[in-house]
């Protein structure tokens, strides 16, 4: 196999790949015997009929798409290696030649990995970590701990009040007329939750077990379904049970009962040192989040389209295998959300970008300053991995092939940049609040009264009528490897 590379613009490269004639022919043949069994030539069994029967009869070229797919899965990988080239990207593959007796000859376009021309990344200007942790911030993580271990009571001698959890039975009219996914049964509510329409839990206050009541509401009139948006409608509802939530006593014993700790006091320090760690945990996430911005900010870098099309892809796959761990397809969320493929790369573009970008200058920054992860980094990960799948460690070592193994340490090394940038920014005070006089306060306040409440939610309908709020939730990319996967 012979390999030659043409270097194109923007980052781009075209590989022209010979492979030889014999290794052709071996392909041929060996997608004969895989097909051979699923074609039916008259006089022949079938299954029996030679390779030169079947070309005569459906033209020589019967099996060259087998035997191509089959020769560029098994030469492109060593080809890309034999290049010399980083590259970033899938190739797109072109057939020149294919012809029985002669090289089997095609084309693969890349993207190379982009130069980078690395800017400051030392002494990187970020706010000082406030790591105090308030009283109220223990009380509240206590208070939550009380919530976990509540006990709920059934109540059978009194109306529902708030912060109840009842099961109700409920139905909606509009102008009198049952409406499409306002209907539901045994339905687990709690009073004050904000889980429905507006005014729609507070109606229910002081509603008694098995009577029936009218709620009456009126819909949003920027509600999702345009045929109930700004109507008033009527639901009529049913109390079947009444729960409330009765919180343990705050004790020692309580202390005692969900910790290590004999008193309600040294509790209370151990949550304040926990709360500290997370609150340290999370600041250090954003501060090399803003690290790298900056870092970034301040590089030179051309991407090729190349690239980031398949880091869009990429985020799409590891997005459809989290849903295949909650047991669902990719079809399905695409038929749920009324979206495309298309649609989804598109939305994921920016954050491909920044993925990219990320990995890159990290991995400037490891070369600039001689980084390196050691022998033990490796061995360090490889037990984390042994632990993580409950695996014996060489057993770990064994399913990692070779460039897994490499990518691994490339990956530890970019970790260990992204610690290096951290460690050396220049920490500053805080910017003060800025102060508000009086008189700017009462304008302020003028002109909020003017303008109208910002949303920051959108809400939607449950079939069965529940309104709930969809939240969106971003997540940091930074160590994400830009390598592909073909």
């Amino acid at each position: 196999m012979s390999v030659k590379v043409e270097k194109l613009e923007n980052n781009m490269a075209k590989l022209t790949i010979e492979v030889p004639a014999e290794d052709l022919e071996k392909a041929i043949e060996k997608a004969y015997q895989k097909n051979k069994g699923k074609i039916q030539i008259p006089g022949f069994r079938k299954g029996k009929a030679p390779r030169k029967m079947i070309e005569q009869m459906y033209g020589k070229g019967v099996f060259f798409e087998d035997a191509a797919n089959d020769l560029i899965n098994e030469s492109y990988p060593k080809a890309a290696e034999e290049s010399g080239e980083d590259i970033v990207s899938n190739p797109q593959i072109e057939i020149v030649t294919i012809e029985a007796g002669q090289a089997f000859v095609y084309t693969a376009e890349v993207a190379l990995k982009p130069e980078v021309k690395l800017g400051k990344y030392k002494g990187v200007e970020v706010e000082k970590m406030d790591l105090d942790v308030t009283d109220e911030e223990v009380d509240q993580e206590i208070e939550n701990e009380r919530n976990k271990n509540a006990r709920n009571i059934e109540i059978t001698d009194r109306a529902v009040k708030k912060d109840d959890m009842v099961t109700l039975d409920f139905e909606g009219f509009v102008d009198g007329v049952a409406f499409k996914g306002g209907k539901g049964t045994d339905y687990p509510l709690t009073i004050g939750s904000g889980s429905f329409i507006p005014g729609f839990e507070d109606q229910l206050v002081g509603a008694e077990i098995g009577k029936e009541v009218e709620v009456n509401v009126t819909f949003p009139k920027d509600y999702h379904e345009e045929s109930l948006a700004g109507k008033d409608a009527t639901f009529k509802c049913t109390v079947k049970a009444i729960k409330e939530k009765q919180l343990p006593e705050l004790n020692d014993e309580f202390a005692s009962d969900v910790s290590a700790f004999e008193t309600l006091a040294e509790y209370k320090e151990d949550v304040k040192k926990t709360l500290v760690a997370k609150k340290e945990a999370s600041q250090k996430a954003q501060r090399e989040d803003t690290v790298v911005k900056a870092i970034i900010e301040d590089s030179e870098m051309d991407l090729p389209e190349a690239m980031v099309e398949t880091q869009q892809r990429n985020i799409v796959n590891e997005m459809a295998q989290r849903l295949q761990y909650q047991g669902l397809s990719m079809d399905q969320y695409l038929k749920y959300t009324g979206s495309t493929v298309q649609q989804m790369l598109e939305q994921v573009k920016p954050q491909a970008i920044e993925r990219i970008k990320s990995r890159l200058v990290l991995e400037a920054v490891a070369a600039a300053e001689k980084i390196e992860a050691t022998e033990a980094d490796v061995e360090a990960e490889f037990q984390k991995m042994a632990d993580q799948y409950k695996m014996e460690v060489e057993k770990v070592k064994e399913l990692l092939g070779d460039a897994e193994k490499k990518q691994l340490k490339e990956d530890l090394a970019v970790q260990k940049a992204a610690e290096f940038v951290v460690e050396n920014v220049k920490e500053v005070a805080k910017k003060a609040a800025k102060k508000t006089t009086k008189k700017a306060a009462a304008a302020d306040e003028e002109t909020a009264e003017k303008k109208p409440a910002k949303r920051t939610t959108k809400k939607a309908v449950a079939e069965d009528g529940e309104v709930k709020e969809k939240k969106t939730t971003t997540r940091k990319t930074t160590k994400k490897a830009t390598k592909t996967e073909e």
